[in-house]
């Protein structure tokens, strides 16, 4: 089978899947539903395979295939081509979303069994992989602006998925919104450089941009560098980068496998993919370059101190998955393409084990999320302990676990390009400390110390459901049986297809590290190749650079983990609160607390210089010129002007024929005086 065939079956399965659970959601019962989402997905995983080793076969120098199915429209000389691009980085993207998508569908098989929305859940899950698999196979500006909206509309459906909660309708309405602000900034940045290049196809751009852009072209690097920056926008707002990044904590309001899966491989990746689909514009423009490592260096080390402060388990990972987005985007922004993308796909496999895991500690709490509630569940829940710890080493970058090798993969390359990038180095090395520290604080905390009331149930062989079901959030009491997560609850320890799912991601987590490890395995780099060939000087970091920036990692990850230890993990086992010692860091440090623990006041800032003016305008908008000028002026004008014409014409309609045949004799001299008047 041809790339381009498996690409396109690739697409259709996902949709088939969508439209299949959607319109026919009242046939399917118990865990059909479930079934047919997996299956749809686990069959776009196999495609994609089929669509690699098509690529294998190929020599590396045609490895970049266009498909195009028909002419979406020709207008003023542009083509725009139902077209899908397969080449080496499209399918690494491929597999990763489409495995990593399989073993999160399986997992909520078991996870939202129960649940009143089953077949909708999974409707929504088979679009939003559609979605995102439509944005990475995309071959031109359009098709991918297409698949890029898809994403956002499938994500506001998943985050309000549990649709009666006022907590997630308003968090799905805010990653909405602000990912519509990065749409806006898409769709102005390609229509500037298709101003400039004549047309919205990828490879076709990709062949005229230094004879567009370059010393003596028609256009300045000043249009490429600001459509650029535009694009930059789109991409921070759905990798969730400084400052568009405030809808990320709040989607945790959304199932867990939508975590997982928003998280992971798919929606805050995106980014990272757009920086390196377009690397040969973004060579052009070191400006660009330089914007996009900076935004991910300060991304990367907010979230890392917001990480230290938070108690919501889901959203300490949620701030996790910020801060690595800010590694991969430091890195493709700087030109470590295949370094970013491999930190891409190892922090696919160990981000979505750990919010797996927190999905089944949470259950065991029968919805609770805060860490403040947790501990002691070690021996009551071996698997989900041994999860988190798997995804914790690989997160904290100790090795062999597969963060150590990526993460460290794109600082060695940062360090050999030397110069100003030796700041994002060492910011690069101060978030992976601060990493595992907020990281193992979030095991220590779940983990360690005597059994809560609901880890000892679960020893006991009960697992625990609370008689009231409130909204972790707000303690607001929630009607399970329409609109709120459902009556049961289900871990990893009861159900094997949870277990299946955590198992083979623990397995990559770990493994995951084999397909880069430098100067001895570098599959992913040797697949990437020709993909990136046309990079003019790539860094290739020496052995010494290496070995040193492992040797530093690795002392850091460790070094993070004692001090969560110290600070967390001893008072509990003196048998004092978890919060002995850090209450006191937090009394003596209170103002640096209350910055982080405030997120930097981010979200207020959006609220005061955003938000609070838009509703001004639009209020003085609906009153002033609304309710006023149109309202009154307009409307009420032109109405009462049709009243006043229309009672003239009834006066006029006497019904006498002597007063018809006088006004038509009247027209005819008027008529006949401006003729002769004209003559």
């Amino acid at each position: 089978m041809s790339p381009t065939a498996a690409g396109w079956i690739v697409l259709a399965l996902p949709l088939f899947g969508a439209l299949a659970l959607g319109l026919g959601f009242r046939l399917w019962r118990g865990p059909v539903a479930g079934i047919i989402g997996t299956a749809t997905i686990g069959g776009s995983f196999l495609f994609s395979v089929l669509a690699l080793i098509g690529l294998q076969g190929k020599d590396e120098q045609h490895r970049q295939i266009a498909s195009s199915l028909w002419d979406y429209a020709k207008v003023g000389g542009v083509d725009v081509r139902m077209e899908i691009l397969v080449d080496p980085l499209s399918v690494t993207m491929l597999l990763v979303v489409t495995g990593v998508s399989t073993l999160i569908h399986l997992y909520s098989m078991a996870y939202m069994r129960g649940d009143e929305g089953y077949s909708r859940f999974f409707a929504y899950l088979n679009f939003f992989v559609f979605s995102m698999l439509l944005l990475v196979l995309a071959g031109n500006f359009v098709l991918l602006i297409v698949g890029w909206a898809f994403v956002g509309a499938a994500s506001y459906m998943l985050v309000s998925f549990w649709y009666r909660r006022t907590t997630a309708t308003s968090a799905g309405i805010k990653a909405f919104v602000i990912n519509v602000v990065g749409d806006i900034g898409l769709v102005l940045g390609a229509i500037l450089l298709l101003s400039k290049t004549g047309t919205v196809d990828f490879l076709d751009t990709f062949a005229v941009a230094k004879e567009t852009f370059g010393e003596g072209g028609t256009a300045s690097t000043g249009s490429l560098t600001a459509g650029l920056l535009l694009i930059m926008v789109g991409a921070f707002a759905k990798s969730a980068q400084l400052p568009l990044h405030t809808w990320l904590p709040d989607a945790m309001e959304g199932p867990t496998p939508v975590s997982s899966l928003i998280h992971a491989a798919t929606m805050v990746t995106a980014g990272v993919y757009l920086i390196a689909r377009l690397h040969p514009l973004f060579q052009l423009s070191e400006t660009a370059m330089a914007v996009g490592a900076c935004i991910g260096l300060a991304t990367l080390l907010v979230a890392g101190t917001i990480g230290l402060t938070q108690t919501d388990l889901k959203r300490v990972i949620a701030y996790s998955t910020m801060s690595q987005i800010g590694y991969m985007i430091m890195g493709v922004s700087a030109g470590a393409y295949v370094a970013g993308m491999f930190h891409l796909a190892t922090h696919a496999f160990f981000k979505a084990l750990l919010f797996m895991a927190a999905g089944s500690l949470i259950a065991a709490m029968a919805g609770e999320q805060s860490l403040d509630k947790m501990g002691g569940f070690r021996r009551a829940m071996p698997f989900t302990f041994a999860a988190f710890v798997i995804g914790g080493l690989a997160l904290a970058g100790i090795p062999p676990f597969s963060g150590f090798f990526s993460k460290d993969e794109i600082l060695a390359v940062l360090a050999e390009e030397g110069g100003w990038h030796w700041i994002l180095v060492v910011g690069g090395y101060v978030g992976a400390f601060l990493t595992a520290v907020y990281t193992w604080r979030m095991i220590f905390r779940a983990f360690w110390g005597p059994p809560v009331p609901e880890a000892k149930e679960l020893e006991e062989g009960h697992l625990h459901h609370a008689d009231v079901h409130r909204n972790p959030g707000t303690g607001e009491i929630e009607d399970t049986d329409v609109g709120f997560p459902g009556p049961e609850h289900h871990i990893a320890e009861r159900a094997l297809p949870m277990r299946i799912a955590m198992g083979g991601l623990a397995v990559l987590a770990v493994l995951g590290g084999l397909l880069g490890i430098p100067k001895v395995l570098t599959p992913l780099e040797h697949f990437l190749e020709p993909t990136f060939a046309d990079v003019a000087h790539p860094a290739h970091p020496g052995t010494g650079l290496i070995l040193g920036g492992m040797a530093v990692g690795t002392l850091l990850g460790l070094a993070g983990i004692y001090v969560a230890y110290l600070i967390w993990a001893r008072p509990l086992e003196r048998g004092e609160p978890a919060t002995a010692i850090s209450a006191g860091w937090q009394q003596r440090f209170a103002p640096i607390h209350k910055l982080f623990v405030n997120k930097w006041w981010f979200d207020e800032l959006i609220d005061l210089l955003i938000v609070r003016p838009t509703r001004a305008i639009g209020r003085l908008s609906h009153d002033a010129f609304e309710r006023l000028v149109v309202g009154g002026a307009l409307m009420g004008g032109a109405t009462g002007a049709t009243r006043g014409a229309s009672a003239l014409v009834r006066r006029a309609q006497s019904g006498f024929l002597r007063s018809y045949a006088a006004v038509v004799l009247s027209g005819l001299v008027v008529v006949l005086v401006v003729v002769l008047v004209a003559s």
